[in-house]
C-alpha cells in the first residue's frame, strides 16, 4: 500500500495526548492507563477512527484502543478527535505494526478485537500479511481473554472466503457469520459503520462480516 506522506504527521503524533506513546512499556498494565479494570476492546488498522470513536461514545464502560500503522492515516484520527467535544477518557490510539501485539498485550488483556475492511493484499505471497491470516490469529490468541473473540467485516468477497477458510483450519471456530450483514436482522443489530461501510454499502456492495471465537 502506498500513501502520500503528510509533512509533520509524525510530530504530530509524537506529541498528542491521545496516543499512546512506547505502548510496549504498558504491556500487563492497560487497566493502569485507564485507571479502571473495565474490558479492553481493541481495532486493528483503524484507518480514520469513525468506528472506534462511535464506539467509544456508545460504551463508556469500555476501554478503546485504536491501531493504526500509518502516520497519514493515524494524523487524520488525531486530528478528528482533537475537533470533538466530548473528552472520551475511555480511548486512546497506538500507531504500531499490528504483527507486535504480543509485545504489547498480555495474554488475556484484550477482550475484543475489531478488524474493519482491512487490506486484502490480493497476492498470495502477501497472505500472511492479511489480518485474518492464521499467522494474525496465532498473534490474536496470545493477547485475547478466555472468552474473547474477534469482529471481521469486509466488502471483499475474496477476503472473506479466505478468512472463513484460515479459521476452519486452524483451532478457531466460527460463532456467526453473513455474506450480507445489511440485510441479517440478527447481526445487523447494534451495528456501528465505518467510512468504508457507509461508501461501499451505498453503491450496493454487500458487506461480509464472520464472529469468531477459540
Amino acid at each position: 500500500m502506498r500513501l502520500r506522506n503528510i509533512p509533520g504527521s509524525k510530530d504530530v503524533i509524537a506529541d498528542s495526548r491521545f496516543v499512546v506513546q512506547n505502548p510496549d512499556s504498558q504491556r500487563g498494565k492497560w487497566a493502569e492507563v485507564f485507571r479502571n479494570n473495565h474490558p479492553v476492546w481493541i481495532e486493528v488498522g483503524m484507518g480514520k477512527g469513525r468506528f472506534i470513536m462511535d464506539m467509544a461514545r456508545l460504551h463508556p464502560d469500555i476501554n478503546f484502543i485504536g491501531i493504526e500503522m500509518y502516520d497519514s492515516v493515524l494524523l487524520r484520527a488525531v486530528q478528528k478527535r482533537e475537533q470533538m467535544e466530548e473528552e472520551l477518557s475511555n480511548l486512546y490510539f497506538i500507531r504500531m505494526d499490528a504483527r507486535n501485539l504480543p509485545e504489547v498485550f498480555a495474554q488475556g488483556e484484550v477482550d475484543r478485537i475489531f478488524l474493519n475492511f482491512s487490506d486484502p493484499w490480493p497476492k498470495e505471497r502477501y497472505a500472511k500479511r492479511r489480518l485474518t491470516s492464521r499467522q494474525f490469529l496465532e498473534r490474536y490468541d496470545q493477547i485475547l481473554a478466555e472468552d474473547g473473540q474477534v469482529e471481521f467485516k469486509t466488502d471483499n468477497r475474496g477476503l472473506f472466503e479466505f478468512s472463513l477458510q484460515e479459521v476452519e483450519e486452524t483451532k478457531w471456530q466460527l460463532a456467526a457469520s453473513t455474506f450480507d450483514l445489511h440485510h441479517e436482522s440478527e447481526m445487523v443489530r447494534g451495528n456501528v459503520m465505518t467510512e468504508y461501510e457507509e461508501k461501499f454499502s451505498s453503491m450496493g456492495n454487500p458487506i461480509h462480516k464472520m464472529i469468531i471465537r477459540r
